[in-house]
């Protein structure tokens, strides 16, 4: 029997990681969930799944369901500091990590750091603390195994590989929702457009990502800690049909792809039974169906946060994590209707311009670091705001 902790249950990746769970109780057994304040979707999962711990990460919510948790006989923690009390205390040989933002760093850290594997769905982590992220690895000897769709499918492909043997990544990127749209007609996209993917069904900070590509700037940077391959040996693709998830070329020109239909479950269920494999969660992939597959280029003018993150990540040291704080308050702003869609990455790149980089070789570095960008990007924001 597998124990596993399901931090950010209630969201898309973590409720997808309940619904996997609940296919093998034979084989899964769910020892904590968190969430940030759905007290009550997240007590519906503990009694279902038969929980004895869980957190609320907003301190007034786990107020406000104490009792509630009590009378079920479930323990429950709450903010920073309980969630970290919780992953110590909750037997688990696997956690998933669907947290979002920054915040997911210090759970993954910990876990990695009480002997845990790490199936990471966090993205945040890698791009804003990689070096530190990838240290505790080695040192606990433990093990992060990728659940965004594209980096579980390099992860696939390299294994049993030489890693000298391997010339190229390549991350496929279905274009988000505004793919087809003039850069003119970018201009005036809402946020109910910008929430409708095509392809993939998503939590809302991550499918605005889709649409700038900020997304796949992230992933390009999670792949170079991830696998240890250089920047430029990252290449990304446009593939509309998002089947392929992945491709691995090889020194001898071996193309080595990964592909299945576009379903989360598949990604998470792998990484929850790894190195075990079971009946797919979703339907099986018909090429036959499809009848064709596209592959096209990257236009960076209409992607201009692609290029912003492979900048931050080559430019190494805080960027990364200015970035990523400058593109959560860049987003949060255009969700909140203050700002353009098209101004997403001018946020960006002005916070870029004016960072002064610390090393990054510390947690309370990269928190600085993060901080400042957000304040200096909620004056962008403003600025922005007050012209409309």
């Amino acid at each position: 029997m597998r124990q596993i902790i399901i931090l950010g249950s209630t969201g898309s990746i973590g409720s997808q990681a309940v619904e996997v769970a609940r296919r093998f109780p034979d084989r899964i057994r769910v020892s904590a969930i968190s969430a940030y304040s759905s007290g009550e979707i997240l007590l519906r999962q503990a009694l279902e799944l038969g929980v004895e711990r869980a957190c609320l990460a907003d301190e007034q919510s786990a107020l406000a369901f104490k009792s509630a948790f009590s009378e079920a006989g479930i323990e429950l923690y709450s903010g920073e500091r309980g969630l970290i009390d919780m992953i110590d205390e909750a037997p688990a040989d696997i956690a998933l990590n669907s947290l979002v933002g920054i915040s997911g760093l210090m759970p993954t850290l910990r876990l990695l750091k009480s002997g845990r594997n790490v199936a990471l769905a966090n993205k945040e982590a890698l791009v804003t603390a990689g070096n530190i992220v990838m240290e505790q690895v080695r040192k606990s000897g433990r093990m992060i195994i990728p659940v965004d769709s594209e980096h579980s499918g390099l992860f696939q492909c390299i294994r049993g590989e030489n890693s000298e043997d391997i010339r190229r990544l390549i991350l496929t990127a279905s274009g988000g929702a505004f793919r087809d749209l003039s850069l003119d007609e970018l201009e005036k996209v809402t946020v109910s457009q910008a929430l409708s993917h095509p392809t993939w069904s998503m939590g809302r900070k991550v499918t605005v990502d889709s649409a700038t590509l900020m997304n796949k700037g992230l992933e390009v940077i999670e792949a170079h800690y991830l696998f240890e391959i250089p920047y430029e040996s990252i290449d990304v693709t446009l593939h509309r049909e998002s089947v392929v998830h992945a491709m691995v070329e090889m020194k001898d020109g071996s193309v080595l792809a990964q592909m299945s239909v576009p379903d989360m479950r598949i990604p998470i269920q792998f990484a929850l039974l790894y190195p075990e494999r079971e009946s797919c969660p979703a339907s099986y992939l018909s090429l036959v169906e499809y009848g064709s597959l596209t592959f096209e280029p990257i236009d960076t003018n209409r992607y201009p946060c692609l290029r912003l993150a492979r900048y931050a990540g080559v430019s190494g040291m805080t960027y990364p994590a200015a970035m990523n704080a400058a593109d959560e308050v860049a987003v949060t702003a255009f969700l909140d209707e203050r700002i353009k869609f098209t101004d997403i990455p001018l946020i960006v790149e002005s916070v870029l311009e004016k960072h002064k980089p610390l090393p990054g070789l510390s947690v309370d570095e990269i928190m600085e670091a993060d901080a400042q960008a957000q304040s200096a990007a909620c004056a962008v924001v403003e600025k922005l705001a007050g012209k409309g």
